[in-house]
């Protein structure tokens, strides 16, 4: 007999980055090859289900608690072999640098994947049986890349909960769930007390040493001309001392670059750069050389301030929630350091005080400025929730009126929080985590540069070889000659093409990241320019989320206390919209009437619900749940109550008890405010194909539509239609799917780029989508596009200038341009591109 094991994905591989890494994979094989193993597969996140891995298993080869051993065991064995770690670096000041450094590391023994961003961030997979992560440290310190010590709200994921237990589902599967997850070592930020961060390690005169070297350097070269030139008293060897000193200051940070390429059996453009300058030196041309180097040096360091100013716009996100909170404990009011508060603290947060932790308001009303997480330009009116056990017993489904988050700003009143997250799991601190490691995460136009480069700059080398021997066929001298070569080999140099796409992107993210938008990377940050077609969720998308009950029809002598108190016992066990909906409204009618506990809730996926209540079972759900899986069909009295209920537009959920039809609750949701102007705005910026899929009736899902302004709805989709509804989209053109992150984790997962919304109060909207619309507001999302579309533009702009320089200065060179002209231009150009994406830091949002 076949059965299901479920077990939540995080308890086995606690230190797991994201669903897509290759533990996953190592897990699956590992599984399915034992004995008694039929299948094993990845159970995306559903409603308030996190991402399971799903075992079906013999019953009779081997018995529920030897499967569960065997699981827990294979995990644990991955989890300790493999381990993951994620630094924010200094030492990588510039994408070479950091191409550089995951080349070096993936040369490790036992490294598995290795990835490293101009904005300092370093991620690693390695195996725990062939390295450790000290051995990694100390690679990274021999390349002069040392993890910096960030403020306690970068990100870390130290542990995610002390708790975890197995909870059997009504339908004999077992999930195991709890949040309870630690990191471990594999998967952290270093940290350090504010202060204890030394810069010296950004250079022997502190961080600026690059930009100061060079300076130097130009300060040499003109010394040496001046008394060249004017100083005819001095000793001919005293300019060629100078120049020989602006040599040293100028090439001190090109000769490690290009050391450490060489190393990698890697020509870049440092290494041209040095042959150059050898070149010069050889033919005597002393003061060209030094000038070629003051050049490259000097644009080097200014390329690098440029791009400091991005990786600090993501870095400020870090800086906005305090160091310390007021917490009463034990009846005591003490002031504590923000890493020591607790889930269940109670926090006191002053008028004007900045939050220092996730949590829910339990006394007094404010308006709080969520600008710094959301986006949100208006301060939101916060109250105190109406049971504070419930929303301690189920955090995740706390009224947003009544939700706030680390780093957001209190308004007039005092407020009391009771904490829900640990500071090292705060929105915050997750948003600076991923901002962070989204760096690492390559767009297609840089994968397509970092390609043509690696043909590039071997070819150039083969050119400039070519042209030392210009002399055989041209009357003219080698040294000519030589000298043409050297110069073609500073024009031919992709300087700008290396930086022209990660600056752009960087400066993207660290924009949107401002606004409340969060882009998991480059490749999600081009395609959501490139969209033209985007399909949305109706429920919690378009419309408010927040529906009504507006009609409760009996049927067969029911009366409408007993169907509401049928539906309110069970749907009180469910998360979903629409059992909420039926919990809330259902009460406030019954009033005082006696209210039944329902037990062993099975959710039927994109259907309904079964319960048992008083010893039978209960159903509620879709009119179409009925008549189908071995559930006797609908009565002619609850068919013709849901046709009629249909026809005027509900949504409709049907109730029966046993073999009993109870009747059926109609229920309305409204269309957001807001959500027409953005599907209009959407409109004008392009995206010229918009549907709506929705598990609703289709009536209900076409209602819904015209009130918003879509032109096209698909209703009556279970979950996996509407997963075939974007994989047939995908067919015809690049696709959004824009909804909570939770119900349509695996439509999102199938489009070109999956959308959620109001990720700030959702874990798995955070993991699942490409974009998070940290705010509940369909209005943040033209901003996005409109961003990305900005963005693809600098992108091109920058590969277009980088690409044409390159193209006029070879030739160029070959005719007789010389090597100072050649690289005052080419340095030029990369000053150009850094410049022109630092614009994205400015980019206004017109939504």
């Amino acid at each position: 007999m076949t059965e299901k094991l479920r077990i939540d994905l995080q308890i086995l591989l606690p230190d797991l980055p994201h669903e897509a890494d290759a533990c996953v994979g190592r897990l699956v094989n590992e599984l399915e090859g034992r004995n008694g193993i039929q299948k094993v597969h990845v159970r995306a996140a559903v409603g308030n289900m996190p991402t399971q891995l799903c075992i079906h298993y013999d019953a009779d080869a081997i018995p529920l608690a030897r499967i569960r051993e065997v699981v827990q065991s294979t995990g644990a064995a991955i989890s300790q072999r493999y381990g993951h770690a994620f630094w924010m670096v200094d030492g990588i000041t510039h994408e070479r640098r950091a191409r550089t450094v995951a080349d070096r590391l993936k040369l490790i023994a036992g490294m598995l994947e290795a990835e490293a961003s101009a904005a300092g961030a370093v991620h690693v997979e390695f195996d725990r049986q062939q390295l450790s992560e000290d051995e990694i440290l100390s690679v990274l310190a021999e390349m002069q890349v040392t993890p910096s010590l960030p403020r306690r709200s970068d990100g870390a994921a130290d542990d995610h909960g002390d708790e975890a237990h197995d909870h059997v589902e009504a339908d004999g599967h077992t999930h195991a769930e709890g949040d309870g997850h630690n990191h471990g070592k594999g998967d952290k930020h270093s940290h350090g007390k504010e202060g204890d961060h030394s810069h010296a390690h950004g250079g022997l005169l502190g961080p600026n040493t690059e930009l100061i070297f060079a300076l130097t350097c130009g300060a040499l070269l003109l010394a040496g001309f001046l008394i060249g030139k004017f100083a005819s008293s001095a000793p001919s060897w005293l300019p060629t001392a100078f120049y020989i000193l602006a040599y040293v200051f100028g090439g001190f940070y090109t000769v490690r670059e290009a050391y450490d390429n060489l190393r990698l059996k890697r020509f870049e453009i440092d290494t041209l750069m040095l042959v150059a300058a050898a070149g010069a030196a050889a033919l005597g041309s002393w003061a060209e050389g030094a000038l070629l180097l003051f050049l490259f040096s000097l644009g080097h360091a200014l390329e690098h301030y440029a791009m400091g100013r991005a990786k600090r716009a993501i870095e400020a996100l870090a800086e906005l929630a305090p160091d310390t909170a007021t917490v009463r404990r034990e009846g005591n009011v003490q002031d504590i350091p923000v890493d020591a508060l607790v889930v269940g603290d109670i926090v006191l947060v002053k008028p004007n005080e900045r939050l220092p932790a996730d949590g829910f308001v339990v006394q007094g009303t404010s308006s709080v400025n969520q600008a710094p997480v959301t986006g949100e330009s208006i301060p939101v009116d916060k109250r105190p929730v109406a049971d504070t056990a419930v929303s301690r017993e189920r955090p995740d489904a706390v009224d947003a009126a009544s939700r706030v988050f680390a780093g957001t700003i209190n308004g007039s009143g005092a407020i009391e929080v009771e904490v829900t997250r640990k500071s090292s799991d705060s929105a915050l601190a997750r948003v600076v985590k991923m901002v962070s490691e989204a760096e690492t995460r390559k767009s297609p136009t840089q994968r397509f540069t970092d390609r043509f480069e690696r043909i590039f700059v071997p070819a150039v080398l083969v050119l400039a070889f070519l042209l030392l021997f210009a002399w055989v066929v041209v009357d003219e001298p080698f040294r000519d000659s030589f000298y043409r070569a050297m110069a073609v080999l500073v024009a031919a140099s992709p300087c700008a093409l290396a930086i022209a796409t990660p600056s752009a992107v960087l400066s993207g993210i660290a924009r949107a990241a401002r606004s409340g938008v969060l882009i998991k990377g480059g490749a999600p940050l081009e395609e959501l320019g490139s969209l033209n077609a985007m399909a949305f969720d109706k429920t919690g998308t378009l419309t408010e989320g927040r529906p009504r009950i507006t009609d409760v029809v009996p049927v067969d002598g029911v009366t409408d206390e007993e169907l509401l108190q049928v539906a309110v016992a069970v749907e009180s066990l469910s998360d979903h919209p629409l059992a909420a909906a039926i919990t809330r409204d259902g009460r406030e009618r019954l009033g005082n009437a006696t209210i039944g506990t329902a037990s062993d809730l099975d959710n039927l996926i994109g259907r309904g619900v079964q319960a048992q209540l008083d010893g039978e079972p209960v159903w509620i759900g879709k009119a179409e749940m009925f008549g189908a899986d071995g559930i006797a069909p609908l009565g002619e009295s609850a068919a013709a109550a849901i046709a009629k209920l249909r026809e005027a537009g509900r949504t409709t959920m049907v109730v029966r008890k046993g073999s009993r039809d109870l009747g059926a609750i109609g229920l309305l949701d409204t269309a957001r405010e807001g959500a027409k102007d953005a599907l209009a705005e959407l409109r004008r910026q392009g995206i010229s194909r918009m549907i709506m899929i929705s598990g609703d009736h289709q009536r209900v899902a076409e209602a819904i539509a015209k009130e918003v302004g879509l032109d096209e709805a698909w209703g009556d989709l279970m979950p996996d239609d509407k997963v075939e509804s974007i994989r047939k989209l995908r067919t015809q053109d690049k696709v959004a799917m824009v909804g909570d992150g939770v119900n349509d984790a695996p439509a999102m997962a199938n489009a070109t780029v999956g959308i959620a919304m109001g990720a700030a109060g959702s874990d798995v909207a955070l993991e699942t989508a490409d974009v998070a619309l940290m705010a509940d507001d369909l209005r943040h999302l033209p901003f996005a596009v409109g961003l990305s579309r900005h963005t693809r533009g600098v992108i091109r702009q920058n590969v277009f200038v980088s690409m044409g320089i390159v193209a006029f200065l070879v030739p160029a060179t070959i005719f007789g341009l010389g090597i100072g002209p050649a690289v005052a231009i080419h340095e030029g150009s990369t000053l150009l591109v850094v410049v022109n994406a630092l614009r994205l830091l400015a980019y206004k949002d017109k939504s």
